[in-house]
């Protein structure tokens, strides 16, 4: 057996970053080794910090999954979403390795089927996360084309995976439903989004890093296939939860717009008294949920990756996931008005009657096949 190869991940601590680590530990444990730094040990922000350690490790490839939390600041979006990935890019470059660099849909406009070069123009107006954003991958371009960087740029619409800590994005919203805190739909009609399988994400990384010459220098959607509805998928959640709301009531944009306003406006009042309040930095993209926004797969299908899981989807995912996060937001006491008798068998009689096809989805996603370890009956 060769020696192992040595990753160092950045951003482990969350979903996307903990779901890589895991993959690793637990399928190759005894090939890769892979290094997930605290800020303690190496800060993202600091050049220094990244030049001593990756020094000292020296891994065979880098892979960048951190972000600043959408409600940054500029100096800390500028810090950890932009200038922290460009200085492990010339870390990784210096030493001849390659680097894996998780972007985000936020670099992309509204519409449909959007391709990889389909970018939003770089302006003052963006809000520190697309910016931010946006300019590191616009860098790391620069940095294959006149400098020989060895990397490739994953880009992820709406994630959705188990241990999201941090409470975003798709889990976000699942959890306003779960709480109650949701009472119409903040949204149209047939407005589609696409979703990114985090548990599908580490092994597009296996499948890239074992071939480099494929995939180096270049961008990818990494979204399921079929984007989704976003009134559908509330309202799947909702009767799976077996809750009264939303209310199929469709709030138009103009109302929301204006509520948000008077939000913010009240906050900034209380702050002036010394309060602590501060909006939801979801509330950035209300514009998106009025407004499609779905990626093209095309170039990821058709390159060498084959789809492990190619039936799972957030439809497919979602009786896990409610298990998943309503126990552990029970146990945290962040959920305060989710029923405690959750009456799993009702919930599935509900969803038999008006969604039969999401059972049926699931059941074929877990598996159809022939039970394993099952002895066949001697004559």
């Amino acid at each position: 057996m060769g020696a192992k190869k040595t990753g160092v991940l950045i951003g482990g601590s969350g979903l996307i970053g903990g779901t890589i680590v895991n993959f690793y530990k637990t399928r190759y444990p005894d090939t890769f080794d892979i290094r997930a730094p605290s800020s303690k040990k190496m800060s993202i922000r600091e050049e220094e910090d990244i030049r001593r350690y990756l020094a000292d490790v020296n891994p065979d490839f880098v892979i960048n999954a951190a972000m600043a939390s959408l409600g940054s600041s500029g100096q800390l979006a500028y810090e950890v979403n932009y200038l922290g990935p460009v200085n492990l890019a010339r870390a990784a470059n210096a030493l001849k390795i390659p680097f894996i660099h998780i972007s985000s849909s936020a670099t992309l406009p509204a519409g449909v089927n959007l391709r990889e070069e389909d970018t939003l123009p770089l302006t003052a107006d963006l809000n520190n996360y697309a910016k931010s954003k946006l300019m590191a991958e616009l860098t790391l371009n620069r940095m294959a084309e006149r400098e020989g960087l060895d990397y490739t740029c994953i880009r992820l619409a709406i994630v959705y995976g188990a241990h999201d800590h941090k409470i975003q994005g798709f889990h976000r919203l699942f959890f306003s439903i779960a709480d109650e805190s949701m009472p119409v739909l903040f949204t149209r009609k047939n407005i589609l989004h696409s979703y990114s399988n985090a548990r599908k994400l580490p092994f597009f990384i296996h499948h890239i890093l074992a071939n480099r010459a494929d995939f180096s220098g270049r961008t990818y959607n990494f979204v399921d296939r079929n984007p989704v509805d976003l009134a559908t998928l509330i309202l799947t959640i909702k009767s799976y939860l077996q809750l009264s709301q939303p209310k199929e009531i469709y709030v138009p944009y103009w109302l929301a717009n204006g509520g948000k306003k008077c939000l913010d406006i009240l906050l900034r009042a209380l702050r002036r008294i010394g309060m602590k309040a501060t909006m939801p930095p979801e509330l950035m993209f209300l514009d998106n949920f009025y407004k499609p926004q779905t990626l093209s797969a095309k170039r990821l299908e058709e390159s060498s990756f084959v789809d492990p899981m190619p039936e799972e989807t957030i439809f497919t995912r979602l009786p896990e996931l409610v298990v998943y996060y309503l126990t552990r937001w029970s146990h945290e006491n962040l959920i305060t008005t989710f029923r405690d008798d959750f009456d799993r068998e009702k919930s599935l009689n509900h969803i038999f009657s008006h969604n039969p096809e999401f059972l049926l989805d699931s059941v074929h996603t877990k598996g159809i096949g022939p039970f394993t370890n099952l002895p066949k009956k001697v004559n």
